[in-house]
C-alpha cells in the first residue's frame, strides 16, 4: 500500500487504494432543480492536473502564493491541491473578514494569482487590488459578470503536462512550506502561520492511529470552514479513509443537508451545538401532557448519565427507552446514521456532552491550534479512554507539559515551522528547547488535559484577586436565557458582564407570562425580563467562587458576531474590541 508524506499524495492515495465513485459533492442548482454533483476520485485528479497546468501557463513558480477565498465546495479543494503539487504555497482566507485584513494578508504574503468564490468576494478583492502590488489576476468559481471564471483556465492535460507535474511534485519535499494560514487573532494584524506538509501528515497519521474508523461507505458532511485548518486536516484525513465528503450548501441548510446526507461524521464546534440543544428544548418546551413528561424525564435521565460507567440494570433499561422513544428522534434530525461527532475550536458544555453521549450520540472534544496543525490532544471514541468536560488524551507523538504557571505547553512533528516574516513573534512562542507555548492554562485531570482559560484573558480585580473569565462564561451560557456573554473586571472592585440574551428563548418566555413587546431593545430594558435574567444569574453564581460572581450585568440588543466584528471567524470572543465597543456600558456598571 503506497504511503502519503505530502498534502497532495492524499488523493492518489485514495485512488491507488479505493478510488472513489462519490470522492468529492457539491449541492448545485442547475435548470431550476437541485441535487448532489458528485466527482470521483479520478475526475478530482483530472481537474487538479489541469488546475495545475493552468498556473504553470500563467507564470507561478515553487514558492509563488495563491489565494483562496471561498465556501467549501470541491473546487476550494482543486486549487488547493493543483498549488501545492507545483511546489506553490496556498493561502486560504476567510469570505467573512474586511477589506483591510485582506489588503494585509495579501500583501504580506505576496499572493500573485486569487481564487474566489462569487461577486461579493471578487469586488472584495477587485477593490483592494490597486493597493496589492503582487496581485496579477482574480478568478471566480461561480459565473459572475466581468470575471474571468476558473474554468476558463482548463484544458486538456497531455503526457508531456503530465511528466512536468510528476517532476515538480517529486521536488517537493515533505518538511518543506505547504500553506499559510492567518490566524485572525482576538488582538493585532493576522499573524501567517508557516505549515510544512509534514506538519499536517502527521496529525492525519496520529488521528488515524488511534481511531480505526476506514470504511468507503461512509458519508462525511462538511461545513466549518475549510479555510480553518481544523476542518481541512479533517477533509485530508476523510480522503485517506476513503470516506465520500459532501459539502453542505451553508450554516443555515445544515439541518436539510443533514437529513439529505446522512453522514456518519461531521465536525461542529460548541456554539453550533449549543444552538442544537437550545432549537430541541424549544421543542420540548411546547410539547403538552405526557409527552412533556416524558421529554423532561429523558432529559433528566440523560444527564444522570455518566460515561464509562455500570449505572445498573434500572437506568440502563430507562436509558433504553429515552433512546427509542425521545432520543431517536435527536439522531434523526442529524440524518439518522450519525456515529459521531467531533467538536473543537472552543471549550465545550460538560452538560451537552453528557447529554449527546446518554443519547446514543458521542461527541469527541479534541484540543489544538493552527500553530499545531492543528490537534494536540483528543478524546477517543472508546469510551474508556473519553472523559467529558477534558480535552482528552495526547496524541501520539505529541508530548504535552504544564509549565509552573499553569500554560499548556506542546512538542511534536506537528508544530509550526513559525510565523510568515515575524522570526521575533515565533521565538516568543518556541522556545529554546521546542515546547510550543499555547497560551491556554490547563491541567491534568488524571491522563486528561482539562483547559481551564486562556493566559492572557485572566484579569486581576482591583483587590488583587485573579479571575478566568471563560469558565464563568461557559456557566452562565447554560441559561436557556442567555446566548453570548462577555465578563469584565480588570482593575475593578468587582466583576460584572456583557449579556446578549437569548432571543428565541426569551420571546417564549415573554408569551408564556403575557409580556408585550416591539423589538429587542424594548424587551431588554421590560423589568420582568431583567428580573428573569438577574434570578439565572443568580442561581448560576452560587456554584461560582465568591470573588469571580456576577455583581452586576447589561443586556445588549444585539448578537455578537464575526460580520460584525465582535467574534472572530471561529466566534471566539475578540474582547478588546468588544471592551471598546460597549466602554459607555462598562463604566455605566462601574458608575457607582
Amino acid at each position: 500500500m503506497q504511503d502519503y508524506t505530502r498534502l497532495f499524495d492524499v488523493l492518489h492515495y485514495q485512488q491507488a487504494n479505493y478510488p472513489l465513485e462519490i470522492c468529492l459533492a457539491e449541492k448545485v442548482t442547475e435548470d431550476g432543480r437541485k441535487f448532489y454533483k458528485t466527482y470521483s476520485t479520478n475526475e478530482c485528479i483530472a481537474f487538479i492536473n489541469q488546475l495545475s497546468k493552468a498556473l504553470l501557463k500563467l507564470g507561478v513558480k515553487k514558492d509563488d502564493k495563491i489565494g483562496l477565498i471561498s465556501n467549501n465546495r470541491p473546487q476550494w479543494n482543486f486549487v488547493d491541491i493543483a498549488t501545492q503539487q507545483i511546489g506553490a504555497i496556498i493561502v486560504p482566507l476567510y469570505p467573512t473578514i474586511s477589506e483591510s485584513e485582506y489588503t494585509f494578508i495579501f500583501n504580506d504574503a505576496e499572493i500573485k494569482y486569487a481564487f474566489v468564490a462569487d461577486a461579493e468576494l471578487f469586488n472584495k478583492v477587485t477593490n483592494i487590488k490597486p493597493n496589492v502590488p503582487s496581485l496579477k489576476d482574480v478568478y471566480t468559481f461561480n459565473e459572475v459578470p466581468g470575471a474571468k471564471n476558473w474554468k476558463s483556465l482548463l484544458e486538456e492535460v497531455n503526457a508531456e503536462d503530465l511528466k512536468e507535474i510528476e517532476t515538480l511534485k517529486a521536488s517537493v519535499k515533505p518538511d518543506e512550506l505547504a500553506t499559510l494560514i492567518y490566524t485572525s487573532g482576538t488582538t493585532g494584524n493576522p499573524k501567517g502561520v508557516m505549515l510544512s506538509h509534514t506538519n499536517i501528515i502527521s496529525n492525519i497519521k496520529s488521528t488515524l492511529s488511534i481511531e480505526e474508523i476506514m470504511d468507503t461507505k461512509k458519508r462525511c458532511l462538511s461545513f466549518l470552514p475549510m479555510c480553518h485548518v481544523f476542518e481541512r486536516m479533517v477533509v485530508y484525513t476523510y480522503m485517506v479513509v476513503g470516506m465520500s465528503v459532501y459539502y453542505a450548501e451553508s450554516i443555515e441548510t445544515i439541518g436539510e443537508n443533514l437529513k439529505e446526507v446522512k453522514p456518519h461524521f461531521f465536525t461542529a464546534v460548541p456554539r453550533l451545538l449549543e444552538k442544537v440543544y437550545e432549537k430541541i428544548m424549544e421543542k420540548g418546551n411546547a410539547l403538552t401532557g405526557f409527552r412533556k413528561t416524558l421529554f423532561f424525564w429523558s432529559i433528566d435521565l440523560g444527564l444522570r448519565y455518566k460515561i464509562n460507567t455500570n449505572q445498573g440494570l434500572w437506568y440502563n433499561l430507562q436509558l433504553a427507552i429515552a433512546r427509542k422513544l425521545i432520543f431517536s428522534k435527536w439522531k434523526e434530525a442529524l440524518g439518522g446514521e450519525v456515529e459521531a461527532l467531533v467538536s473543537g475550536a472552543a471549550a465545550l458544555n460538560a452538560k451537552l456532552g453528557t447529554l449527546f453521549t446518554a443519547a446514543g450520540i458521542p461527541i469527541i472534544e479534541g484540543y489544538g491550534l493552527t500553530e499545531t496543525s492543528p490537534v494536540l490532544t483528543t478524546n477517543r471514541l472508546q469510551e474508556v479512554n473519553r472523559k467529558l468536560g477534558t480535552v482528552g488524551l495526547p496524541l501520539p507523538g505529541v508530548e504535552i507539559k504544564i509549565a509552573d504557571d499553569g500554560e499548556i505547553l506542546a512538542k511534536g512533528p506537528n508544530i509550526m515551522m513559525g510565523y510568515y516574516k515575524r522570526p521575533d513573534l515565533t521565538a516568543e512562542v518556541i522556545d529554546k528547547d521546542g515546547w510550543f507555548h499555547t497560551g491556554d492554562i490547563g491541567e491534568f485531570d488524571g491522563k486528561f488535559l482539562k483547559i481551564t482559560d486562556r493566559k492572557k484573558e485572566l484579569f486581576k480585580t482591583s483587590g488583587g484577586k485573579y479571575v478566568a473569565p471563560q469558565p464563568i462564561e461557559n456557566r452562565m451560557k447554560e441559561s436557556p436565557l442567555i446566548e453570548q456573554v462577555m465578563v469584565v473586571g480588570n482593575n475593578r472592585k468587582f466583576v460584572s458582564g456583557l449579556i446578549v440574551p437569548s432571543f428565541v428563548n426569551l420571546e417564549a418566555w415573554c408569551k408564556n407570562n403575557t409580556i408585550e413587546y416591539s423589538g429587542a431593545q424594548e424587551i431588554i430594558k421590560n423589568p420582568k425580563v431583567m428580573e428573569a435574567i438577574q434570578k439565572e444569574v443568580e442561581r448560576i453564581n452560587r456554584n461560582i467562587n465568591h470573588v469571580e460572581q456576577i455583581k452586576k450585568f447589561t443586556l445588549l440588543p444585539v448578537e455578537w458576531s464575526p460580520h460584525t466584528g465582535e467574534l472572530t471567524p471561529t466566534l471566539k470572543l475578540k474582547r478588546k474590541v468588544i471592551t471598546e465597543k460597549f466602554s459607555r456600558e462598562i463604566e455605566e456598571m462601574y458608575k457607582d
